[in-house]
C-alpha cells in the first residue's frame, strides 16, 4: 500500500493548525450490535491525528439512539445534535450509513413519504464520505432486517428519494465534499475490483454532485471482522474508516481535504483512471403515469436487464456509459426513455410521458447549488411543456414565455423552503420539489449565458458598460439581475427586504439602491458606487451576495 512522506504530511498539518478551523464531527455506520459501541471500533485513532493539528473532534454515535430508528429519524437527531453545539460550523467525517444520515439531514428527509424539511443553514463546511452507499448496497441484508438494514439496500425507495429530493437530484447543498471509496472486495458483493466488500464504486462515488471529488483507494468497507469472515474482503484487509497511521491513504486524504491542502488530489485513483468508472455507471429508475403517480414496474431493460426491487424501482450497476434506451414495462403499458448515461457514478432517473420538468433555474445564470428565490424570473426546462400552467406551492406562476421545452415565469413572492412546482397541460402533469431560499442573486450578462460582461449601465448617463464605454473609479453603476427576494414599498420603489453587498474588482461597491427595476416584474436592479481605488482593467469581477448566497461572477470594464 502506498504511503506518504510523514515529514511533508506533518509540515502541511502544522501549517494548517495555524488557521482556526471548525471541529470535526465523526459519524459511524450501521452497527449490528450496539453494545459497547465506541469511536475506536469504527475510526481507530482518526481523532488523534486531527487533534495533533489543533482540531477539536466530536463523535455522533448512532448507537446512542436506541431502537434502530430509521435513517430519516437519525438525520433529525443529527440536526438536533448540531443545534446543541456551540460551533456555528463543523466539518464531517462519515463512514457508510453515517454519510446517509448526513445526507438525510441536508435534505430534511422525514419518515413520512415525500416530506422534506431542509435546514436553511446546514452549518457544515466540508464533508468526507468514507464508503457511503449513496445508492444502496446489494448485500444490505447482511446488515440486518431492521429499519436501517432495509433502507440501506440497493433499489430501495429511501435511496431513490434521497437522490431525487431537489429537482430530481441531490447536489449536497453545494457543500465541498470528498468521497473515499474502496475496491479490494473479493467480488461476492458485485464483482472483483468493483466493490469494497459491501458497496460498489458507482454507489459510493459522489461525482453525481461534485465531479472530481471521488478517490478510489485499496481498502475494505470495514477492518477484519464480519465482512472478512463472510469472504467479502480478503483476510486482514484494512478498513477504510480505521485510522492507523497518519501517512496511510485514508487518513492522509481526509486530513488533507479537511485541512485545506491539495494532497488528496494525488492519493488513490480518480474515477477516470479506473477501468470500471471510466467506462460505465449505475442506474436507478422509477416510472410515473401521465398524471404523476408512481407505477409498478414489471420489467426494465437498457443495454442489459435491470434488477426490480419491490415491483417499484429498477436498478443496476456496470451499465456501459453512453446513449441508452431504457424500456420499462408497467401494467399500464411500456414507457421509453432515451438518455445518455454518464460514467463514474449512478444516475437517478424518473420516466414518464406528458409534461416533464427537468430543471428550474434563474434565467440570468445557472447557479449552484440548486435554488431559486421569491420574485425571481426562472426558466423551467423540460419536455412536453406546450401550453402548461405552473403552480408553485399551489400559487400560480406568472408565465412570460412557454414552449415545448421551456417555460419562463416569476416565482410567487409567497413561497419559501422546499416548494412543489407543478406543470399541467392537456397531456398530464408533473411535480418536482424546488428549494426556494430568501435570496439567490443571479446577474444578467450581455451574452445571456451568465458569464463575461455584465448587463450594466453607467448610472449617470445610462450608457451600456463595455470595453469602449468603460466605467471609472468612483463611478456609479446599475447592475441588472434577478433573485434579490421579497421586497417592501418605499415611496414608488420596491426595495429588497434583504439588502445585498456588492464587490467590483475585489473592492466594495457601495450600494445606494437594491430592489425591483422600476416597471419590471421580477427584474432587479442594484445601484452602487465603485471604490475610489478600484484597479483599471477590462474585466473586473462582479459579485453580489445576499443571505449567504453569492451570484455568478460577470465582469465590468474599468478604465
Amino acid at each position: 500500500m502506498k504511503r506518504y512522506s510523514p515529514i511533508l504530511l506533518l509540515f502541511a498539518l502544522a501549517a494548517s493548525a495555524q488557521t482556526a478551523k471548525p471541529p470535526v464531527v465523526f459519524l459511524n455506520g450501521y452497527q449490528a450490535n450496539c453494545s459497547g459501541s465506541q469511536f475506536s471500533n469504527t475510526f481507530g485513532k482518526f481523532d488523534q491525528f486531527f487533534q495533533a493539528t489543533g482540531r477539536t473532534t466530536l463523535f455522533f454515535d448512532n448507537c446512542a439512539y436506541g431502537g434502530k430508528p430509521t435513517i430519516e429519524e437519525l438525520g433529525n437527531d443529527f440536526r438536533d445534535y448540531l443545534a446543541g453545539l456551540k460551533y456555528p460550523q463543523v466539518d464531517i467525517v462519515a463512514h457508510s450509513m453515517g454519510g446517509l444520515i448526513v445526507r438525510s439531514y441536508l435534505a430534511g428527509k422525514q419518515p413520512a413519504a415525500d416530506v422534506y424539511l431542509p435546514p436553511a443553514n446546514p452549518g457544515i463546511r466540508k464533508i468526507v464520505f468514507l464508503a457511503t452507499p449513496n445508492f444502496g448496497s446489494p448485500i444490505a441484508i447482511l446488515f440486518g432486517v431492521d429499519n436501517q438494514g432495509r433502507e440501506l439496500g440497493s433499489g430501495g425507495s429511501f435511496v431513490f428519494d434521497l437522490n431525487t429530493w431537489n429537482q430530481g437530484t441531490d447536489d449536497l447543498r453545494g457543500i465541498d465534499s470528498l468521497a473515499l471509496v474502496g475496491n479490494v472486495g473479493t467480488g461476492q458483493a458485485v464483482t472483483p475490483g468493483f466493490d469494497d466488500g459491501v458497496v460498489g464504486l458507482t454507489s459510493a462515488s459522489i461525482d453525481f454532485a461534485e465531479p472530481g471529488h471521488t478517490r478510489i483507494i485499496p481498502y475494505c468497507h470495514t477492518g477484519p471482522g464480519l465482512v472478512s469472515i463472510a469472504g467479502l474482503c480478503p483476510p486482514n484487509a484494512p478498513g477504510i474508516a480505521i485510522g492507523v497511521n497518519a501517512a496511510d491513504a485514508n487518513v492522509a486524504a481526509t486530513l488533507s481535504f479537511l485541512n485545506d491542502t491539495s494532497d488528496w488530489m494525488s492519493i488513490g485513483q480518480a474515477p477516470e483512471q479506473n477501468p470500471f468508472l471510466s467506462t460505465g455507471g449505475g442506474l436507478i429508475a422509477r416510472a410515473k403515469s401521465t398524471d404523476d403517480q408512481y407505477l409498478a414496474i414489471q420489467s426494465a431493460k437498457a443495454s442489459k436487464s435491470l434488477n426490480i426491487q419491490n415491483n417499484a424501482i429498477a436498478w443496476t450497476d456496470l451499465l456501459p456509459a453512453g446513449s441508452q434506451d431504457l424500456m420499462i414495462t408497467t401494467p399500464s403499458g411500456t414507457l421509453d426513455a432515451k438518455f445518455v448515461l454518464q460514467p463514474g457514478y449512478t444516475t437517478a432517473l424518473t420516466v414518464k410521458s406528458g409534461p416533464f420538468i427537468t430543471r428550474v433555474l434563474p434565467t440570468a445564470a445557472a447557479l449552484s447549488p440548486l435554488a431559486v428565490a421569491p420574485g425571481m424570473i426562472v426558466a423551467i426546462y423540460g419536455s412536453g411543456l406546450d401550453g402548461v400552467q405552473v403552480l408553485a406551492g399551489g400559487t400560480p406562476v406568472k408565465l412570460l414565455y412557454v414552449s415545448a421545452t421551456q417555460a419562463n415565469g416569476i416565482v410567487p413572492d409567497s413561497v419559501k423552503g422546499l416548494t412543489k412546482f407543478t406543470a399541467t397541460n392537456g397531456t398530464g402533469m408533473h411535480t418536482v420539489n424546488v428549494l426556494v431560499q430568501p435570496a439567490v442573486p443571479a446577474v444578467y450578462t450581455q451574452n445571456q449565458a451568465g458569464t463575461g460582461p455584465a448587463a450594466a449601465l453607467n448610472a449617470l448617463n445610462n450608457v451600456l458598460v463595455t470595453s469602449t464605454t468603460p466605467l471609472h473609479a468612483s463611478d456609479y453603476v446599475s447592475l441588472y439581475l434577478t433573485g434579490l427576494g421579497t421586497v417592501h414599498t418605499v415611496g414608488s420603489l420596491q426595495v429588497a427586504d434583504a439588502q445585498p453587498s456588492v464587490s467590483v474588482g475585489g473592492k466594495p461597491c457601495r450600494v445606494t439602491y437594491a430592489g425591483r427595476a422600476p416597471g419590471f416584474d421580477g427584474l432587479d436592479q442594484i445601484n452602487c458606487q465603485l471604490a475610489a481605488d478600484v484597479a483599471p482593467t477590462t474585466a473586473a469581477q462582479v459579485a453580489v451576495s445576499s443571505t449567504g448566497r453569492t451570484s455568478n461572477v460577470p465582469t465590468l470594464a474599468i478604465q
